[in-house]
């Protein structure tokens, strides 16, 4: 029985995939990553008060170019740097589609660094912290983390969409 308990407590808290993980979306509906399963995801922690907010241009771009190959793109505001992402969902969301014409998922904001680290960038930083916003991780069709981008790569840079490309 306690051979059970533990496997059961490791598996909760050291998930095997980012597959694994649920998630509200930017309107408040549960979105489990799972959903994803077969397509290349591009995973951004972002904020719209940042030196780097104009990425959400060439991320809307990014997506457009890839989207019916099966690739996503999803955002996951947060205040953790600098406090540049204050506002709410609602907010973020508003800023977002009328600013940028995003189109790509956006998630509720959450924390990506830190000791309230949300478990799903805790598994995908593997302990090497995010440093800033928009950072971008860059997942294969079969949830295996491909490339990790700084904040400084652009979206639609040559070195992002080789990577993608390579994916197909």
């Amino acid at each position: 029985m306690k051979l059970i308990l533990f496997l059961i407590f490791t598996n909760f808290l050291f998930p095997k995939s980012i597959y694994e993980f649920e998630l509200k979306d930017n309107s408040g509906k549960n979105i489990s990553i799972s959903e994803y399963k077969g397509k290349n995801i591009l995973i951004v922690n972002v904020a719209s008060q940042c030196g780097f907010t104009y990425q959400y241009e060439a991320l809307e771009k990014l997506y457009q170019k890839y989207k019916s190959s099966g690739f996503e793109i999803l955002a996951f505001p947060s205040n953790d740097f600098g406090a540049q992402e204050p506002g709410t969902d609602q907010e973020i969301r508003e800023f977002c589609k009328s600013k940028f014409g995003v189109s790509f998922k956006l998630f509720s904001k959450i924390s990506v660094s830190g000791k309230s680290i949300h478990p799903m960038f805790k598994e995908i930083t593997n302990g090497k912290e995010i440093s800033w916003n928009f950072e971008k991780f860059l997942f294969d069709k079969n949830g295996k983390l491909v490339e990790r981008f700084t904040s400084s790569t652009e979206p639609f840079s040559s070195q992002v969409t080789k990577k993608i490309d390579n994916l197909k």
